[in-house]
């Protein structure tokens, strides 16, 4: 007997950029839309395009790319909303409208101010109008985890009735505990009418720890979609993570007997993806893609394993896409094998910019003595043609000591190969490169983040470099890498900086990833 599947809807997207930091570009966007599309999810919650001109522009390019997952969108029981996630989704074959409403006492006597019956008529209003729209309605009662059980009932079979083909559970504020979730699970199955006719979803918030293990009960309670996010990236603590649920079910397949459509192999390199797009750095003991996940210290640990592996891995580590060796290419490979591994590494890029990362790729090789996979990543995540122009570094030298400030002398390029000079002084190095790339191109920036991390290991790493800065209120994130940590710093400034300066000359001052809203949240 065939095991029953169970669907993976993925709101990276959506939920996991509204994480402090996390906001991306459109072409951000469509790289991990492409990436999941390789995972198989079944699902893309690609955004909410009623949040701004931004996020609609990038549902409906991610829609229309119509790579095979169904694609959704997410809109509150009010037309103007379901009308443009209609609009951003319809160009994918498969597409779906997700309307919410809060139903939990402290939702309905605090924020929306409404009483149970037009909660239900609201939520049944908005579900009709999908309708009439788009065969694939999905439901969410906003706080469900929080909301009375029977007046949760009442909502669900008042959804199922008006067409919703998927209702979502979910634990908003992430405080719910396993045994109590599989019981409210249980309920809704034993007293809702048709339950067994739709899917019964779950989205989980990890603010005590528990997302996964809630979503897990959930599952084993009957729920046939789990809602997650690549490294669990989401508001506040984040959403549940996509990579440890799969493994969860997939290592575990003998108690769940329930299968996805995952590959699975695909899970390291779009976690790698994500936290390079996002700034969000992978935790060393993150489990499933963590740095120490399959890493064995202890000397009782390293024998066990030299005897056989399963003593201390229930995983293999190319189940979930990490190669045997991560040492990979050098400077006599050539064009044919780089492209392959760029590909093993989850990235989809076009000729333009295979290119221009063979070209970064040639350079540090000739400097580097070994090559890893952390540099092939460092430099595709630095060599985005949205990141072109009109500055690029030419030059930078810095003076600093323990008794004296430091100075950075730069020089830029524009993009008719015109030059600029400039220095400036400040307590440390990095500082004075911010200083003197704000006088040079008239932008002045608050600076929100400054994170370092080593690409890779050895004397001789990368050091990538991830800025967050606001800029007339607007967030804006840079990266940058380089051998030299204060130029991986000046590079990823700058990125802003350029982003910031093409948006005026198209006549955009607000943020790709602003919102003239605020954003959504079940």
């Amino acid at each position: 007997m065939a095991n029953e599947q169970i669907k993976i809807f993925d709101t990276t997207l959506r939920d996991g950029e509204q994480a402090p930091g996390c906001s991306m570009t459109l072409r951000e966007k469509l790289r991990i839309a492409r990436a999941l599309s390789d995972l198989n999810v079944d699902i893309i919650e690609a955004g909410f395009p009623a949040a701004s001109p931004g996020d609609f522009d990038a549902v409906k390019a991610i829609a229309d790319e119509n790579r095979g997952p169904i694609i959704c969108g997410l809109a509150r029981c009010n037309p103007d909303d379901i009308e443009k996630v209609h609009a951003a989704v319809k160009g994918a074959d498969n597409h779906r409208i997700h309307v919410f409403v809060a139903t939990s006492a402290i939702h309905r006597q605090y924020k929306l101010k409404m009483a149970k019956e037009e909660i239900i008529n609201s939520a049944v209003g908005a579900i009709r109008m999908a309708r009439e729209l788009c065969d694939d309605i999905e439901f969410s009662p906003e706080d469900a985890s929080r909301t009375e059980l029977g007046y949760l009932a009442e909502v669900v079979t008042a959804a199922i009735e008006a067409g919703a083909g998927t209702v979502n559970i979910p634990d908003t504020v992430g405080y719910t505990v396993p045994a109590e979730f599989d019981r409210l699970f249980r309920y809704l199955k034993e007293n809702v009418p048709g339950i067994d006719d739709i899917t019964l979803s779950v989205h989980c918030h990890d603010d005590l720890g528990m997302a996964v293990s809630n979503s897990l009960a959930a599952v084993h309670a009957g729920a046939r979609q789990i809602e997650c996010t690549i490294n669990g990236i989401g508001e506040r603590a984040g959403n549940c993570s996509l990579e440890e649920v799969v493994m969860a079910l997939k290592t575990r397949n003998e108690f769940f007997k329930l299968d996805t459509n995952v590959d699975t192999t695909r899970l390291y390199p779009t976690a790698r993806l994500v936290a390079g797009i996002t700034g969000m750095q992978i935790p060393r003991n993150k489990a499933i893609v963590g740095e120490n996940a399959f890493a064995h210290e202890a000397g009782i640990h390293q024998h066990g394993m030299m005897q056989h592996a399963s003593t201390y891995e229930i995983m293999k580590p190319e189940d979930i896409g990490i190669s045997k060796s991560n040492l990979v290419l050098g400077k006599h490979s050539g064009r044919h094998a780089f492209r392959d591994r760029v590909k093993d590494l989850g990235f989809d890029l076009d000729e333009f910019e295979v290119n221009r990362a063979f070209q970064e790729f040639k350079k540090l090789a000739d400097k580097k003595k070994d090559m890893y996979d952390g540099d092939i990543e460092a430099i595709i995540m630095n060599v985005d043609n949205s990141s072109a122009g009109p500055w690029t570094l030419k030059s930078l030298q810095i003076t600093s000591g323990t008794e004296m400030d430091a100075t950075a002398m730069l020089t830029l390029i524009d993009e008719n190969s015109a030059e600029r000079k400039l220095a400036a002084t400040a307590d440390g190095p990095v500082e004075a490169v911010f200083i003197a790339l704000e006088e040079a191109s008239g932008i002045n920036l608050t600076l929100q983040n400054f994170e370092l991390h080593s690409a890779t290991i050895g004397e001789d790493a990368q050091g990538e470099a991830t800025v967050t800065v606001d800029f007339n209120g607007q967030p804006y994130r840079g990266h940058g890498a380089s051998q030299d940590i204060v130029e991986a710093a000046a590079r990823a400034y700058l990125e802003v900086i350029n982003r910031i300066l093409r948006r005026r000359e198209r006549g955009l001052e607000e943020s790709p990833t602003g919102n003239d809203i605020n954003r959504a949240t079940i």
